[in-house]
This record gives C-alpha cells, sequence and structure tokens, in this order.
C-alpha cells in the first residue's frame, strides 16, 4: 500500500505541472491582463507612470515562460505571489478565507451523505414505489435547479419574507455572542447556505447510491443471504451497501473538490467570506496571482480525492489489493 501510494503521488506531479501550465496560459490568454487601465483591473485607477512600474515589479513583460517559471519555482517555496488588489500574500489571503470554506463544504458534504445514503437505499428497496418515485423525482429537480436560484429562493423566503434567518455574513457583527448564544448564532447563520449545497449534492449522490443498490440487491449472492434466512437489515446493510458503496465512493469522494468550487456562488449570495467569494472577487479586479492559488489548491483538491477514492476502493473489497 505505501509502495502504491508514493507510486500514485510521484504520477501526480507532472500531473499537476500539466494542469498549471495550462491554468496560467489561460489567465495569461485573457483580455485585458491584471494591470489593464480600463475596465475593473487592478490598474483601472493608475496612471501610465504607475503601471508601468507595476509590471516590470512583477516581471510582466518578461516572456510567458519565464513568468510561469518565476511563479511555479514560487509555490513550490511557498512564495505564491503577492496580491495586486491588496498587496498582501497570496496564502496569507487564502489562510484567511479557508477555514471558512472548509466548514461550509464539510457541513454540506456531511449532510448530504446523511441524507443520500439513506434515501438512495429505501428507494431502491422499494422500486417503483411512491417512495421511489417522489424520490427519484425530487434527485432530478434538485440536480437541475441551479444553486444560485435555490440560494436566492431560501433569502426570499426565509430572510426577506419570513425573517427567520440572517441573510448573510457567518455571524451578526452588530452584537457580541459567546457561548451557546454565539454557536446559535452561527447556525443560524449557516443553515441557508450549507442547505444549498448540500441539497443540491444529495440530489445527485441519490442518484448513484439508488442505482447501485439495485445492482447490487439483484446478485445471486444476495438472494442466497436471504434464503439462508438473515435478517434483512442484516443482508441490506452488511452485504449489500458494502458492495454497492465502491462505485458510489468515487462521486462522493470527487463531490468534494466540486463543493470546495461550488462555494463561489453560494459564498457570494450569502456574504460568506471564503475561498469561493475570494475567486469571484478576484476574478472582477483580474486579480491573477490570488486566482492562480485558488485554482492550485483546487488542482491539489482533484488530485488527492481520486487517491483517496483508490484507497478506499482497498477497504471496501478485500478484492483489490494495490502492492
Amino acid at each position: 500500500m505505501v509502495t502504491y501510494l508514493t507510486r500514485r503521488l510521484l504520477m501526480s506531479v507532472p500531473l499537476l505541472i500539466g494542469i498549471s501550465i495550462v491554468v496560467f496560459g489561460l489567465l495569461q490568454a485573457t483580455p485585458g491582463g491584471p494591470l489593464s487601465n480600463g475596465g475593473e483591473g487592478a490598474g483601472a485607477q493608475l496612471n501610465p507612470e504607475q503601471i508601468e512600474r507595476l509590471r516590470d515589479e512583477y516581471g510582466l513583460d518578461d516572456p510567458l515562460p519565464v513568468q510561469y517559471l518565476s511563479w511555479a519555482g514560487g509555490i513550490v517555496t511557498g512564495d505564491w505571489g503577492t496580491s495586486l488588489r491588496t498587496g498582501r500574500p497570496v496564502l496569507e489571503m487564502i489562510a484567511d478565507r479557508l477555514p471558512a470554506t472548509l466548514l461550509l463544504i464539510g457541513l454540506a458534504f456531511v449532510i448530504s451523505l446523511a441524507i443520500a445514503i439513506p434515501v438512495g437505499i429505501v428507494a431502491a428497496r422499494r422500486q417503483h414505489s411512491t417512495f421511489d418515485y417522489v424520490a427519484t423525482g425530487v434527485s432530478f429537480a434538485g440536480f437541475a435547479t441551479p444553486s444560485f436560484w435555490f440560494g436566492l429562493m431560501l433569502l426570499f423566503l426565509f430572510s426577506y419574507s419570513l425573517g427567520w434567518l440572517p441573510s448573510s455574513g457567518l455571524e451578526d457583527l452588530r452584537e457580541t455572542h459567546t457561548g451557546l448564544d454565539g454557536l446559535w448564532d452561527r447556525v443560524k447563520h449557516l443553515i441557508m447556505p450549507v442547505a444549498v449545497l448540500a441539497l443540491v449534492t444529495a440530489a445527485s449522490l441519490t442518484r448513484y447510491v439508488r442505482a447501485s443498490m439495485l445492482e447490487v440487491l439483484d446478485q445471486d449472492y444476495i438472494r442466497t443471504a436471504r434464503g439462508s434466512g438473515l435478517p434483512e437489515r442484516t443482508v441490506v446493510m452488511r452485504h449489500a451497501l458494502k458492495n454497492a458503496a465502491i462505485p458510489v465512493v468515487t462521486v462522493a469522494v470527487l463531490a468534494i473538490p466540486e463543493l470546495f468550487l461550488g462555494t463561489a456562488i453560494t459564498e457570494t449570495i450569502f456574504s460568506i467570506p471564503g475561498i469561493g467569494r475570494l475567486f469571484i472577487e478576484s476574478a472582477d479586479q483580474r486579480d491573477y496571482p490570488v486566482l492562480l492559488g485558488i485554482l492550485v489548491i483546487a488542482s491539489l483538491l482533484v488530485v488527492l480525492a481520486n487517491i483517496v477514492a483508490d484507497l478506499l476502493y482497498a477497504l471496501l473489497d478485500p478484492r483489490i489489493a494495490y502492492a
């Protein structure tokens, strides 16, 4: 296992290098550039002399290969560059915003699994029942519903119309909350953004859990287990679910980097000070160093998620062994 893990990590290095080259090249090909004095770029309020000085300071006039090597070398050594918008180190800005995003996607991921797994199992066991039709219909509707529309509807209903939940932020900045009162204040601010991410993710996962369970429940060894007198709960949870979980693992684990990128819209709608909102702000201002830093993290998450999925395969299926 250690040998396999080491080999996978080493194989990921050229993949990440290729991704970084593509991302860097695409951003550099974007019209306007980070110090454009037109539109909303970082140079919108600067005169030509100031722009020229900054271009020289950041090496923006160097050939693209030189710029890439300089940036990639900084990524390896821990110097991810400086924000063109704020002048702060990119790593520092990301570190400030990362906890809010991790809290958001962590809660959303756990809740989505808590919804998708039991609903998918029951829908598969009661195929063609009313519950199955309702669950399937709701999951398709949730999968097709844009997250920004869902978020805006929740805001309109629970914040503006009913006034039950706060509309933005992670906490009430107007008052100081401590103890359980502070915890409840944080929970109220998280209910709607977590619901948006969790329900959209659960809608997708439910379809995979149901389809995988249907395939497994029709296998001969499941009929044998039932014929031997085992309780239905044992047959489903110990024999069927463990085997049905293997294809679901890939979808579930890869949902984490999808959630990481999907927070951009949700955090913007609910004014959550996280990585997603930072990405949107940096894109609006053409703050390329920050954008590149966030995309590097997203790429790392995708690669690590695939490795974790492979390791979980071996835990779920003893027939899979990595040398």
